[in-house]
């Protein structure tokens, strides 16, 4: 796959569409919704390797204060899709494909690991009860049979308090701290979702999906299926992006539209 194309002129404020609901002042979903939009379009080829980003024009274009711009900012410099340029500016980091899925693989190796350990320590009552209700919010949040925009920063919340609990329960820093170390590559953490906000129904069902395989995951570590549990860690790492085709979403993200 080739990078996206080197470009260091600041891009045109994008369309309106994306705008915000409540530009005054956004909640911390709202918050996680806004990254998970500029992450998308990131992805999406709408800001190419080597734009420059402002939070001025970024902030009108979206409809809200230049705070949680700043903020969405930052956390997508810790996820490495940006990087810094100049003294308050920051610019779109150039990644492949193949960068891409390497840390997704990279995340599943590790994270199933993790389950791995856990489920062959077994599982302590508080961490049992911690999975499960990330599983009840995630099917209080799908079970409405639709998604409506502000469940994007809530999927992003449980499926990082998801995916951390196995991880911190392991009982391993070495994996923990690899796993940390690789969340700065571009999407490789469990909180770095991509949703399409034009296609609400067509995330609904893939997040459906993500919402099965959760299940079975905390399944297999109830019954101390060890290689299970490990192989279900591994799979489910590719459902955010490998997975979209699947259910009708557009092919090709990672370089943009074809």
């Amino acid at each position: 796959m080739t990078r996206f194309a080197d470009h260091t002129d600041e891009v045109d404020p994008i369309s309106l569409e994306w705008a915000s609901q409540d530009p005054d002042g956004p909640g911390a979903t709202e918050s996680l919704s806004l990254v998970a939009t500029l992450r998308r379009l990131i992805i999406d080829g709408h800001y190419p390797a080597g734009a420059r980003l402002a939070e001025i024009p970024v902030s009108e274009a979206l409809g809200v204060s230049r705070t949680p711009v700043r903020l969405a900012f930052r956390t997508l410099e810790q996820e490495g899709l940006l990087e810094r340029s100049g003294k308050r500016g920051f610019a779109v980091r150039a990644f492949s494909e193949a960068d891409v899925l390497c840390a997704l693989e990279v995340r599943g190796v590790l994270e199933g690991l993790a389950a791995r350990r856990l489920a062959e320590r077994g599982v302590p009552a508080a961490v049992a009860a911690a999975l499960q209700a990330a599983l009840d919010d995630g099917q209080a949040m799908l079970g409405k049979g639709h998604l409506v925009e502000d469940d994007i920063g809530r999927w992003s919340q449980l499926n990082e308090r998801f995916h951390s609990t196995i991880v911190e329960a392991a009982g391993s820093r070495v994996v923990a701290d690899a796993i940390a170390r690789n969340n700065h590559l571009p999407f490789a953490s469990a909180d770095s979702i991509a949703i399409d906000k034009r296609a609400l129904d067509k995330e609904w069902r893939k997040l459906q999906f993500a919402q099965l395989q959760h299940r079975l995951i905390v399944e297999a570590l109830h019954n101390r299926e060890s290689a299970r549990v490990e192989a279900l860690m591994r799979e489910h790492a590719n459902v955010g992006l490998r997975y979209g085709k699947l259910f009708g979403l557009e092919a090709g993200a990672l370089t943009g539209r074809r």
